[in-house]
């Protein structure tokens, strides 16, 4: 069909003043001979008619606007009605399926919620709406707390203010135990597309949906608030400074400290609320440089402990501390309060409950969490990248990823939680300070018993998805013999499933124990290649010149890396 009868078409059905208008002022200036701006107006015409949107184990995540490569209205009504008889379909007649929708504060989230919730209740499905915009761990807690089947959360998490986007859970009776409130994998990503693509019209109730009182949010809070243990920990003299970074994190994350007992929160006033624009950040991704600084700033101003920080969604937390080796404030790495949490989570377990507890983390997550849960007597568990992957690992007991994400309660919410992992971040910092310590001092100590870990990233952006399949082919028809001058031993092509699940990646050992994993992103036109060293500390003394060598060896492998893939 030609381009611009597709649109007028596309037009016709929007039920949307706003993209409707944009789209028809697009075919306006693409038609226009005269119009300076005609090719960019084509080309824009083109991308967002190149679609449909591809629907992932991510759900759908695009930037707004008209047409099927986008994320609107017209496209969040057929994954809507897709979804709905997806759930029917697993139902098979059994129940009736119930469903739980939830939203963020970017633009259309609200409005995506709320058609969302009319379609499901137009299917059948028991529908329930959260009564505000909330982070999507409430969400997430409330997929299980519910019983439901369905949970959709319409965020784009810390993508660009442009884009927004439409998460996936499954639980209830339609899934097994462990992934009961796990974001959706294979077949069912495929299965949903299936039905998305088989939608021929769409009906919408007017009513008949459950909009749940704001007790929803009060119960997780006091549901997070009960993991604090304040007779083992009841140390609360901590400083804090705190960013949603305009999220809407904010105010569910100092309920769930001040319930805890954590009273000087200072919050960055500038990002307090809740801003679709992310005005003061270029990025709203507590991981880019930059999105910290004006939390660093005020915790420098006020000589506080600890800034914790959330993502818009609240589903990821950084935190950041004064190093007394340097005296300058820096963001922890993942990696790095990865392993804090999980020594702390062992340290709260009794022995009895070690040999039930189970710890994960992703493949590309440091090694050291594995040797933390041994040294505990802890099962561990290494996963494919992805909470989906970590959160459904049976009995799982902690997992997180290197990414920032953390999951300290899977038994509330199974997916990773921001919040309860900065209250109980807070919690180990607390008992820290009152015993004249920091984070930083527990690395070290953790650096002489299992070694320095010491991890780093690259990541090469390439100008379409096309060329990371080259990139990766070079790799695996080129592999490299050695990185910092130590021997490849092990060299595994994930793609073969030998150890994990089979998914496109790579991975190295050297005979000092450096892992380079490299691997595309799922998300982006992206090549991805995680780097960790060991380096062994026998004592004390020796951990600055170990910290200044790992340093050197990580600046090595990089180098192998980039001349790997010839850049």
């Amino acid at each position: 069909m030609d381009l611009f009868t597709r649109a007028r078409e596309w037009a016709a059905q929007d039920p949307d003043s706003e993209t409707r208008a944009e789209l028809e002022d697009l075919l306006t200036r693409a038609m226009n001979d005269d119009d300076a701006g005609q090719a960019a107006a084509l080309q824009q015409l083109e991308d967002a008619f190149s679609g449909p949107l591809v629907f992932g184990t991510a759900g759908l995540r695009a930037a707004l606007g008209p047409g099927p490569n986008r994320m609107n209205r017209v496209v969040v009504r057929s994954a809507a009605a897709g979804l709905a008889a997806h759930a029917l379909n697993l139902a098979d007649g059994a129940y009736a399926p119930r469903a739980v929708v939830g939203f963020d504060a970017r633009r259309n989230s609200r409005i995506f919620a709320e058609e969302t919730a009319a379609i499901f209740t137009a299917a059948g499905l028991q529908t329930f709406l959260m009564p505000s915009e909330l982070p999507t761990p409430v969400l997430a807690y409330a997929v299980r707390a519910l019983e439901c089947e369905v949970g959709v959360m319409v965020t784009a998490s810390h993508n660009p203010p442009e884009d927004n986007g439409y998460k996936v859970y499954l639980g209830g009776r339609a899934v097994e135990d462990n992934a009961r409130g796990v974001q959706i994998v294979a077949p069912h990503d495929a299965q949903i597309a299936e039905q998305i693509a088989a939608v021929t019209g769409v009906r919408l109730a007017e009513s008949g949906w459950n909009v749940l009182p704001e007790s929803i949010e009060t119960d997780y809070v006091a549901s997070v608030t009960a993991l604090a243990d304040g007779d083992a920990y009841p140390a609360r003299d901590l400083s804090i400074v705190l960013t949603p970074l305009h999220g809407v994190g904010g105010r569910t994350a100092q309920q769930v400290l001040a319930s805890a007992g954590f009273d000087t929160v200072q919050v960055v006033k500038e990002q307090a609320e809740p801003d679709a624009a992310f005005p003061t950040v270029e990025f709203p991704n507590p991981e880019e440089p930059g999105a910290l600084d004006l939390a660093l700033a005020a915790a420098a101003d006020l000589d506080a402990d600890l800034v914790l920080a959330n993502d818009p969604d609240a589903d990821r937390m950084a935190a950041a501390a004064k190093d007394p080796a340097t005296g300058e404030w820096r963001m922890l790495r993942g990696d790095e309060t990865g392993a804090l949490l999980g020594l702390h989570l062992a340290a709260r377990l009794g022995e009895d409950e070690k040999h039930d507890a189970v710890f994960a983390n992703s493949v590309v997550s440091s090694r050291l969490l594995g040797r933390i849960a041994e040294a505990s007597g802890i099962t561990h568990v290494q996963t494919l990248t992805g909470f989906k992957w970590i959160s459904r690992v049976p009995d799982l007991t902690y997992g997180y990823e290197e990414a920032l994400g953390y999951c300290v309660a899977p038994n509330l919410v199974r997916d990773k939680d921001g919040l309860s992992a900065a209250l109980l971040l807070a919690e180990l910092a607390a008992a820290c300070k009152a015993e004249g310590k920091t984070l930083f001092d527990l690395l070290d100590e953790l650096a002489l018993v299992h070694g320095l870990h010491a991890s780093d990233q690259l990541s090469v952006r390439v100008g379409s998805l096309g060329l990371l399949g080259a990139m990766m082919n070079r790799l695996r028809e080129a592999p490299p013999s050695s990185f910092a001058g130590s021997d490849v031993v092990i060299a595994e092509d994930l793609a073969e499933g030998t150890s994990l699940p089979p998914t496109d990646g790579l991975l190295y050992v050297t005979r000092d124990d450096t892992r380079v994993i490299i691997r595309p992103s799922g998300t982006e036109p992206k090549l991805k290649c995680y780097l960790e060293v060991i380096e062994p500390v026998d004592s004390a003394a020796e951990l600055t010149e170990a910290k200044t060598t790992a340093r050197t060896r990580l600046d090595a492998v990089i180098r192998d890396v980039e001349e790997a893939l010839g850049l």
